[in-house]
């Protein structure tokens, strides 16, 4: 199949939100607690959280239109400044998919999709006591993209909770030990297995190999 911009565009929406949104491959499966006024506690899945960088330790993550329908983890992200992200573990798929339904702002999806709360102290945000990769975030930037409505949030990491022993001495996070899922498109998921480490890379050492 080749397609260009006009034939891309022409194609059946639901085929072309479902092909487009697979293009990017394997994304990171993360669940955003947040919190409102009232305090009903929320939770939605998103697969696009990204890093931004280590110094300060910034993570983003794109929302979708708020102009068409309700998005109550914007608003409670904009309302109290601070959020988790919490990655989806392999054995909890199915739960996690289902926040993404159209529930009403009083409901808590932590409830109804079987995730426990958890609270660090000073941080008004719920975390997902179930999940092995939390993060505790407060909101330091947005970005609106003014092509299709969509918002990309910036976010300070403010507390990391992850099992150590998925660390290894020098820092990395061996994702596979936690058995984590990826998603694909909008509803495909994915275990992540881990392939190799490679060296820095470094032009001269990968001619001598060649």
């Amino acid at each position: 199949m080749q397609l260009n911009g006009n034939e891309i565009k022409s194609l059946d929406k639901i085929y072309r939100l479902n092909l487009i949104n697979s293009v990017t491959g394997i994304k990171p499966a993360n669940l955003i607690g947040t919190k409102n006024s009232q305090g009903v506690e929320n939770l939605a899945i998103f697969s696009s959280v990204v890093h931004l960088g280590s110094n300060p330790p910034l993570i983003g993550m794109v929302t979708r239109p708020t102009d068409e329908v309700p998005r109550h983890t914007f608003s409670n992200i904009e309302e109290s400044g601070v959020y988790t992200i919490n990655a989806v573990g392999a054995e909890m798929t199915k739960e996690a998919h289902y926040t993404s339904a159209k529930f009403e702002e009083e409901e808590s999806e932590f409830e109804t999709c079987g995730f426990i709360p958890e609270y660090v102290d000073g941080f008004d945000a719920p975390f997902v006591q179930q999940s092995k990769l939390k993060m505790g975030l407060k909101l330091v930037d947005q970005y609106p993209i003014r092509q299709n409505g969509t918002i990309l949030l910036v976010g300070e990491i403010q507390h990391l909770i992850v099992e150590e022993d998925a660390i290894t001495s020098e820092g990395y996070l061996e994702l596979d030990k936690l058995n984590l899922a990826g998603i694909s498109g909008l509803n495909t998921y994915y275990r992540l297995n881990k392939i190799d480490t490679y060296p820095y890379a470094r032009v001269n050492d990968f001619k001598s190999e060649a």
